[in-house]
């Protein structure tokens, strides 16, 4: 048994102090919600923090072009078997990094998308920056996406798309104020046509934010830092027209079959932390809905698709298992109803 004093260093070190809480209250309150008669709806999503460049150092345009290619062949490849309620394959969400853009990759994930598998949202890493220079950043980024038909425009003339921040810093969430610099960066965010924020959860890191398994509006000073913190449930019958969506995938304390001890669920998938039933299970019994309709379950899983060991495991037999237990299991019928969804799709 580890001593008192090692227990709180390991506890402060996964920053429980930040999330407890709020994962405690979110338990609490998802058990008490009504059951509802009939099926259920799970509405199931990967959101990728799809990154062709990723390395240290960044990888060659070469090797990115590789690694999109294979997910351009792949995944039609995977989805082939695989369909939800709607007769529809499974859809991955890939949040580009706006600082990686080439031309070839945005050509190669338009096809994917407008074969039906997917949609291209915005993801984006920066650091010591500035509203105006940001603003100017996410403005060329947009443009040059909507150049390959990835970004749609509102009737105001404004672009439209999700959003996941690089090293989870939204908001210049981190002590040291590494990986933003932004304080205001919600409200600016929706002032350039975001309507939601998919970052979270992020434990054990410092910007996981006390509000846990929960789809909801920020409340507040929303030019503050961290003003995620804040915020209300969305609810049936309510859109708050002034302000981005905050949708949060499960977050969990868990114990898996194959481990003893009691483990951190982040819905993070990759190579060395597949899918498995067990882990499925545990996502959905989290019960993230909106208030109003528990018997509709958001799964909003991420992951960071684009090197080559995740993508092995996601192209196959990590994907394989996903999709053939969700279309199985959760796709009978009777119990439950399955529904793939993008991210654009999760948020209408």
């Amino acid at each position: 048994m580890p001593s008192p004093r090692a227990l709180v260093d390991y506890l402060r070190s996964k920053n429980f102090d930040r999330w407890i809480t709020g994962y405690l209250r979110a338990t609490a309150q998802n058990a008490l919600a009504a059951r509802v008669p009939g099926p259920r709806h799970l509405l199931f999503g990967i959101c990728d923090h799809y990154e062709p460049l990723w390395g240290d150092p960044p990888a060659t345009d070469e090797v990115g072009d590789r690694r999109v290619q294979a997910w351009e062949e792949g995944y039609p490849a995977l989805t082939r078997d695989y369909r939800d309620a709607d007769g529809r394959p499974p859809r991955h969400s890939f949040f580009f990094p706006g600082e990686e853009y080439r031309p070839v990759f945005l050509e190669r994930l338009a096809r994917l998308a407008r074969a039906g598998l997917g949609e291209v949202e915005l993801h984006l890493h920066h650091d010591n920056d500035t509203a105006d220079n940001l603003r100017a950043d996410i403005v060329t980024y947009l443009g040059r996406f909507a150049e390959h038909g990835h970004i749609a425009r509102d009737d105001r003339g404004r672009y439209r798309f999700a959003f996941i921040h690089g090293n989870w810093a939204l908001a210049n969430a981190r002590d040291d104020g590494r990986w933003c610099g932004v304080d205001e960066e919600i409200p600016l965010l929706f002032e350039l046509g975001c309507y939601a924020d998919l970052t979270f959860p992020s434990a054990p890191d410092e910007c996981q934010p006390n509000i846990v398994n929960h789809i909801y509006w920020p409340t507040g000073d929303l030019s503050r830092k961290r003003a995620y913190e804040q915020g209300r449930r969305a609810r049936v019958g309510e859109v708050m027209h002034d302000r981005l969506l905050m949708i949060q995938g499960p977050l969990a304390l868990a114990r898996r079959p194959e481990r003893l001890a009691v483990s951190i669920e982040t819905s993070h998938l990759n190579e060395t932390d597949p899918p498995s039933p067990a882990r499925i299970r545990t996502w959905v019994d989290q019960r993230v809905h909106i208030k109003g309709r528990p018997e509709w379950i958001f799964v909003k899983l991420h992951t960071h698709g684009a090197p080559e060991p995740a993508a092995a495991s996601l192209l196959g037999d990590g994907g394989h298992s996903l999709h053939g237990e969700l279309t199985t299991r959760y796709n009978d019928g009777a119990r439950w109803l399955l529904h793939y969804v993008t991210a654009r799709e999760m948020y209408n």
